[in-house]
Order: C-alpha cells, then structure tokens, then sequence
C-alpha cells in the first residue's frame, strides 16, 4: 500500500491516548473521513485514494483510527458513540490548532452516526456528509446482539454471528440511548448536509437515510446509489463522485 503522499501522526484524546492519524495536505480546508463500526482509518486503501483525489480538488484529507481500532491505543471493548465523538472533538481541535480554516465531516457507517452526533455540537464545522449512517443505533444494534453466543465474560455482549463475532460492554448499548441522532440531523442548519445511502444496503436499512433527511433542515441532499449495499461494492466511484460534486458547491 502506498502511502507517500501521506503524513503519519498521533493525536493525543482527551483520555491521553493516541489516536494513529494519516494526513494528506493540499489547502486549508481539510476533509475529516471517519471509518465505519469495526473499520479502520485506510478503508482496505479506498480512504487513501479518495483523500488523494480530494487533494486534487484543493482539499487536506485527515483519516484516523477510533480509540481501540486500527493502530490507535485503547482496548475496543471500550468503544461507544460518546468515545468516538470525544475522539473526533480531539482531532477537530487538533486540525484547528494546526491551521486549517474549513473542516468537513464525513463519515461512513457508525462513522457518519459520530459525525452527526459531533457536528450537533461544533456549530464551526463547515458541512457534514454521511455514508450509510445508523439514524437509531440503539435499535439497529439490538438487532444485531447474538443471544446465543456465550461472551467471556459477563459485563460483555455478543454482537454478529458465528463467523464475525464481537464482544462489547453492556455500557455500549446504554449509551446508544443518552444520544438521539435525529435532534442532531435537525440543528445542522445552516451547514449543509448530504446523505449518501445504497438503495439495498443490507446492514443499515435505507429507512434510516429517509429518517435522517426528514429530520434535517435546508440546505440538505439525499443521494441514493442503486444497487449498492451497505460497502458500496463495485460502487464506491459513484459515491466518489456524488460526494465531490457536493463538496465543490458547498466547501
């Protein structure tokens, strides 16, 4: 995997952790692009490209690694949407202090549920653009518990099947309903905002992106991408293109 273009770095999270960061820098306006549930900040090398081809739009591209995820310290049984949305508030600062103006959000996944639920409360940032993001995460991840696999131990619940099991903290799920993401998609306003959903995403239902847009204010878009599912597979050039042409009108 080449990364050349690509600087590392660490950002230190409110609990003193590093976050592992990739930076691709072409302005000040810079493009932060959080993975999704599981993922990691190079997206098997399609996060490093679209940062590339972002950079030659003008735009600074910033991936990273949630806490307990990819090469960032921390276990992930401690993950939960407050975590992830402190981790982005440090990388959020850490882009302010740094020197760049504009800050875009975007995020795939659980990703774009932590960008939504940021931006409600960073009024500074530009614009926000989600991919396939979970508008009720507390229901959609019950679905997920699997009540038939044994956790190691006790204060851990079982979440996926046989063949793709993780095991996360009881307190995920608690804190899953102290955060209501549809009051965050309503007070984006005046930013703008884009939903990016696949027309049969099998993990995230394509009610959620309805929800989301119908929650939200002007200036809002819903770009639907038929016949993806929830990876975008062998259809991530279309959302390449759908997000770009947003982000030149918007940032």
């Amino acid at each position: 995997m080449i990364i050349s273009k690509w600087s590392k770095l660490n950002i230190v999270n409110g609990k003193g952790l590093l976050l592992s960061a990739l930076l691709c820098k072409a302005g000040s306006s810079i493009v932060i692009i959080c993975h999704g549930f599981t993922g990691s900040k190079e997206g098997g090398g399609r996060a490093l490209e679209m940062g590339e081809e972002l950079s030659k739009l003008g735009f600074s591209a910033l991936l990273f690694d949630f806490t307990g995820c990819g090469e960032s310290e921390g276990s992930f049984e401690d993950i939960s949407l407050s975590a992830q949305t402190s981790d982005l508030g440090s990388v959020v600062q850490w882009c302010r202090q740094t020197g760049f103006r504009d800050i875009v959000l975007t995020g795939r996944s659980f990703g774009g549920t932590t960008i939504l639920n940021y931006a409600a409360q960073d009024k500074n940032i530009k614009a926000v653009c989600t991919w396939a993001a979970v508008a009720r995460p507390d229901k959609l991840f019950e679905i997920f518990v699997n009540k038939s696999q044994k956790p190691p131990a006790d204060h851990l619940i079982a979440l996926g099947d046989e063949g793709d099991t993780v095991f996360l903290k009881r307190e995920f799920f608690d804190d899953l309903r102290k955060h209501d993401l549809l009051k965050c998609a309503a007070v984006l306003t005046p930013r703008n905002f884009l939903i990016i959903h696949g027309s049969i995403d099998e993990s995230v239902p394509l009610e959620e992106a309805y929800l989301l847009y119908d929650a939200a204010n002007q200036p809002k878009e819903l770009k639907i991408i038929e016949g993806a599912d929830h990876r975008f597979t062998n259809r991530i050039e279309e959302v390449w293109a759908a997000f770009f042409d947003w982000l030149k009108k918007t940032a």
